[in-house]
């Protein structure tokens, strides 16, 4: 095998691996777990007298399309309602958002005409939080009605430091690929949760629905891009459990369109640079065993080495197609198969036609381009904590 070769296959083993193959051998894994009989109960619901005391903490810059809304569905959470405190934070919303929230007895608002960025917002509100448990949610996602329930049943545990909701991006036929490519994600995205929790910890939380300890909040950094993810995997590293809950689950709409999905995509990819630089010592695995081993394989390999290794791919892929032997030609096809049909999708977005079939590799040709631009905006240093918000339908 000459050094071509082996670079191709290493290649393609690490892109195999990091999209497909970790969820393939942790889907196996668990599987075998159950086999034997190490299939974790669920934790029993408290009853209402039990339960802890809980603070919904929502983080809103001009929201006045989706607060009222985000009021009556946080209003309504199956929770008793002495146990169940509310805290809104406004910093520099400039609509009628903190207004709006004013109209509410029942709402903590803190507002600041400042904007320093969401966890700048959340770092003062924590001031104000005296309940042990803190849920974090978006204002423009709405709760399912047991939510809450569900996320402080896993506390019982004291192992457990927090809990991860589940993300949901509703989807129909006439969804363009931003919706369609998105839903599939996250559909695929929950499955690895699932598996994750179940071996050992989720690795990150989306910042849509999660829950902490409030004795383990801790500082963070002024300008750190994904706060959520940051956060809670900061919590696993101090040994505690991120357990992942999907039937507490905050529902959205898709990204308006591709150029929307792909501004929060470059986002979360130069955060999630960030993220591996301060968080480097999680790669140790002699250290952390399974929890660096479900970092590196679901998040850190997505990141960094993965999408370098499609275009190591297709160069090599290149090189070795016109030597003897029909393997390489076949798999040079596939691929470039596999563009174009990305391409096609690119196409039929720009036409507004909908065929899901060519969304999803058009999804993730923009999923792993936004890592590209991601790296390149964290090296130059001008991704900032201060964000619009992608536009949703």
């Amino acid at each position: 095998m000459t050094v071509i070769e082996l670079i191709f296959w290493l290649a393609l083993f690490i892109v195999f691996y990091a999209y497909v193959g970790y969820g393939i051998f942790l889907y196996i894994i668990i599987r075998l777990r159950r086999l034997f009989g190490k299939n974790p109960a669920l934790p029993a619901m408290p009853e209402d007298p039990h339960l802890p005391e809980v603070t919904l903490m929502v983080a809103a810059y001009n929201e006045e399309d989706f607060i009222d809304e985000k009021i009556r569905n946080s209003l309504n959470l199956d929770y008793p309602s002495n146990k169940l405190k509310f805290i809104f934070v406004t910093d520099g919303s400039t609509d009628s958002t903190t207004e709006r929230i004013r109209a509410y007895n029942e709402i903590t608002l803190l507002h600041e005409d400042s904007r320093r960025g969401k966890i700048a917002a959340v770092e003062r509100a924590m001031a104000y939080v005296e309940t042990p448990l803190v849920i974090y949610t978006d204002a423009n996602t709405m709760l399912n009605p047991q939510a809450a329930k569900n996320i402080v049943r896993h506390y019982e545990n004291p192992k457990v430091g927090a809990v991860a909701g589940e993300k949901r991006v509703t989807s129909g036929n006439s969804d363009s690929a931003s919706g369609a490519g998105e839903g599939f994600y996250w559909k695929y995205e929950s499955a690895l949760k699932r598996w994750d929790s179940e071996l050992y910890s989720v690795v990150g939380a989306a910042g849509e629905l999660f829950s902490i300890r409030t004795e383990l909040y801790e500082e963070v950094p002024k300008d750190t891009v994904i706060e959520d993810f940051f956060m809670t995997l900061r919590i696993a590293k101090k040994g505690y459990k991120v357990v992942y809950e999907p039937e507490a689950y905050a529902v959205e709409g898709p990204s308006a369109n591709v150029k929307e999905e792909l501004k929060r995509k470059v986002r979360i990819a130069a955060g999630g640079i960030q993220a591996i630089v301060r968080l480097a010592p999680l790669l140790n695995l002699f250290k952390y065993g399974t929890l660096s081993w479900q970092y590196v394989s679901h998040r850190v390999l997505r990141w960094t080495i993965a999408p370098l290794c499609l275009a190591i791919l297709m160069a090599a892929n290149i090189v070795l197609a016109v030597s003897p032997g029909g393997i390489y030609k076949i798999l040079l096809v596939l691929q470039f198969g596999f563009y174009i049909a990305a391409l096609i999708g690119y196409l039929l977005e720009q036409r507004q036609l909908k065929f899901k079939a060519f969304f999803i590799p058009y999804y993730f040709f923009i999923m792993n381009y936004a890592v590209y631009a991601g790296f390149w905006r964290y090296m130059k240093g001008s991704q900032s904590v201060v964000w619009e918000r992608a536009k949703r339908k």
